[in-house]
């Protein structure tokens, strides 16, 4: 059951109860909620528009700054270190290095080369070998017959390997064949003989070992794979020393309604979360009171429900905790629905701000939403909120690749690479680029809405005739509009 009003640049309900599949279907035409708030924003009112922003954790792979993150984290348990460098103020803001001016493609140029650098030693000086001959091969080919000798002549007089050509120049005066010395050997040749001692040297089966050894592609040598990347779960969960100075565990507690986990850790979450709001976003100290906390961060209005073929903690609101040495350090608020993870909010405790624990929590949640995928296959997106190009605080939620914006007028989902030319020149944009597209879930039939009025569900035609004051259809037809026909006819809308 849900309370709908309408306020300036922004649609807003009370919603007193809601099931995960009626969530799932706001978020998806750019609802959001803030305890038992839902709200939309007026796209083309706001001064900041909002877009609903995805990620599909199943293809995603961690960038440069979010393994930095990572490595830090690991090295803090194992070995205590402490790296203080720029900390975030924002839940998953990343170091500023990533953030580019909104320039993704440069991003995912600096991340191609960092994976690059992770290659070790021997293998870097193979690549560039490969590559240094195929380039002096190609250039070779491309020059005339008088420079590829002179080319040949400078080579073999150093020493270097090189291709042989043919040449049919003569001899210049006093610097023709000497008879008395053994005839000049072909470049070609020479750097054959030289490769094949080299690897008779490394296989002492003989010349047979080394010509087998040869066939093998010397620009992918066997031991590459073990410089593969790491995938996110590597990176996560890499194996610590016994002696490690910290020990990391997290929790998924269910916070609405509240689990026993939840209720005998309610004081120390608050607790963290008291601290953060006063260090982070100055709050005064009588702000953030227990019923603020509550209000804000623990109601929710989805039901919890556990179905058979669901993810085994259930669908509904949780808490997921990351305690540190048995202490609570922060604490992410998701919504778990059927088709994705929808993060809510983090907190944390400012000493440990040099962790990253914005940017180390997003990676986990995007690592949660993989697990949960594999028991519940529909379960596939991590769901980040609203997207502000606008805002550069708020554009680090775009580094999170592949990601997709939601379109505000059809509401269908657009790989944000496409979307950002369209953002550089208009703070509001429908991104279909179909003229002809609408939206496939609006109301089309406002009278089968449901409404609860004077303690009786009815439709909305029936409501309808009951009521005299012409702002009422205005409103009703509104919140139709704006929920889509599914909702509007699973929800109730309560009317005084």
């Amino acid at each position: 059951m849900v309370t709908f009003k309408l306020r300036p640049a922004e649609m807003s309900m009370w919603a007193h109860s809601m099931t995960v599949q009626d969530y799932q279907d706001l978020i998806d035409r750019g609802w959001r909620r803030s305890g038992k708030y839902v709200y939309k924003p007026v796209m083309n009112q706001t001064c900041c528009p909002q877009y609903t922003i995805r990620c599909r954790p199943l293809q995603f792979q961690p960038s440069k700054s979010h393994k930095k993150v990572l490595k830090k984290m690991l090295k803090f348990l194992a070995k205590g270190e402490i790296s203080r460098g720029n900390c975030e103020d924002e839940p998953m803001e990343p170091a500023m290095e990533d953030a580019v001016a909104g320039d993704f493609g440069l991003i995912n140029k600096l991340d191609i080369q960092c994976d690059l650098k992770t290659l070790s030693d021997d293998l870097k000086e193979s690549l560039e070998s490969e590559e240094k001959k195929k380039g002096k091969s190609s250039k070779k080919e491309e020059s005339n017959e008088l420079s590829r000798s002179q080319d040949i002549e400078e080579k073999l007089g150093s020493g270097e390997p090189s291709h042989s050509v043919k040449v049919h120049t003569a001899p210049k005066p006093g610097k023709g064949a000497d008879l008395s010395k053994p005839p000049c050997r072909k470049a070609k040749e020479i750097r054959k003989e030289r490769k094949r001692l080299k690897l008779m040297q490394q296989n002492p089966d003989g010349e047979l070992g080394g010509l087998q050894a040869r066939r093998e592609p010397s620009f992918c040598p066997p031991k590459a794979k073990s410089n593969q990347p790491k995938s996110l779960e590597d990176l996560i969960f890499e194996s610590l020393p016994e002696n490690a100075s910290h020990k990391l565990e997290v929790r998924v507690v269910r916070s609405s309604p509240p689990s026993s986990q939840f209720k005998a850790t309610f004081q120390e979450s608050y607790q963290v979360y008291k601290r953060y709001q006063m260090v982070i976003h100055k709050d005064p100290p009588d702000k953030p009171t227990v019923s603020q906390f509550t209000r804000f961060l623990c109601n929710s209005p989805l039901e919890a429900e556990n179905p058979p073929n669901g993810p085994d903690c259930g669908y509904g609101s949780f808490h997921q905790q990351y305690w540190l040495d048995g202490k609570i350090i922060a604490v992410g608020v998701i919504d778990i629905l059927p088709y994705c993870v929808s993060s809510v909010y983090l907190y944390y405790d400012p000493d440990y701000s040099f962790l990253s624990l914005g940017v180390y929590s997003a990676l986990r949640e995007i690592a949660f939403t993989r697990q949960l995928h594999e028991k519940t296959s529909q379960l596939n997106y991590y769901y980040m909120g609203f997207y502000i190009h606008s805002c550069p605080k708020m554009k680090y939620k775009g580094q999170y690749r592949p990601s997709d914006l939601l379109c505000p007028e059809t509401y269908v989902w657009v790989p944000i690479e496409q979307c950002l030319p369209s953002l550089e020149n208009s703070k509001y944009c429908r991104f279909n680029q179909d003229p002809q597209a609408v939206d496939e879930g609006r109301s089309q039939e406002p009278d089968r809405l449901q409404v609860l009025y004077k303690k009786v569900v009815m439709p909305y035609g029936v409501y309808r005739k009951q009521q005299k004051d012409p702002s009422e259809e205005a409103a009703v037809l509104q919140y139709a509009r704006l929920v889509g026909q599914a909702c509007s006819e699973r929800m109730l809308l309560f009317r005084s």
